[in-house]
């Protein structure tokens, strides 16, 4: 058998190529900005839902994002410090009897959303807006810091006699790498 999956490799090169043409997870457009008195964060997750995963998804098994961002202070001759860590989550869930998705986020004073159009749903899943990271009065002028941010699906919790249905939930479990985005205040 494994014979035969190799060569099947080796005489259909185009099949190894659409194996790894599958998109991966990952974060585009930051931008680290500041107000008055916080630094704030805009980003986008891209190539984060899956077939299967928009599957579950109108079966109504919620799906949830979580945002993590780190600020951290360099240092000379010495491990960078921490000084700020926060993670956002959206989560969407489907209402097949109203057919609407919900779109629910952890941010302070965001209310949910909720949208007719999945595409629409998708976008207020990925964006991140203007999140602070942490207030100016932290940092120092003239000192260098960074910022690292990923985004990752949370576990999908359920019943233990759904997760033998459901196996495939464990198929659409992803992480973006870690990116670094440098600043000076």
């Amino acid at each position: 058998m494994f014979l035969l999956a190799c060569l099947t490799l080796v005489f259909n090169p185009g099949m190894e190529a659409s194996v790894h043409a599958a998109a991966q997870p990952s974060i585009k457009d930051l931008l680290i900005t500041n107000t008055t008195d916080r630094v704030v964060v805009y980003l986008r997750a891209v190539d984060c839902f899956t077939k299967e995963m928009e599957e579950a998804i109108f079966a109504g098994i919620p799906a949830t994002f979580a945002f993590t961002l780190e600020v951290y202070q360099e240092r000379v001759a010495w491990v960078d410090k921490k000084i700020s860590f926060v993670e956002v989550k959206h989560t969407v869930k489907y209402d097949s009897v109203k057919k609407v998705f919900f779109v629910s986020f952890s941010e302070e004073g965001k209310e949910a959303e909720q949208f007719k159009d999945f595409g629409k749903a998708k976008s207020a899943m990925s964006d991140l807006s203007g999140i602070a990271v942490i207030p100016l009065a932290s940092l120092q002028r003239d000192r260098r810091y960074y910022l690292r941010a990923k985004v990752s699906l949370d576990k999908v919790r359920l019943p233990m006699h759904l997760e033998n249905i459901f196996f495939f939930v464990k198929l659409w479990d992803f992480e973006t790498p870690w990116i670094r985005q440098d600043f000076v205040y």
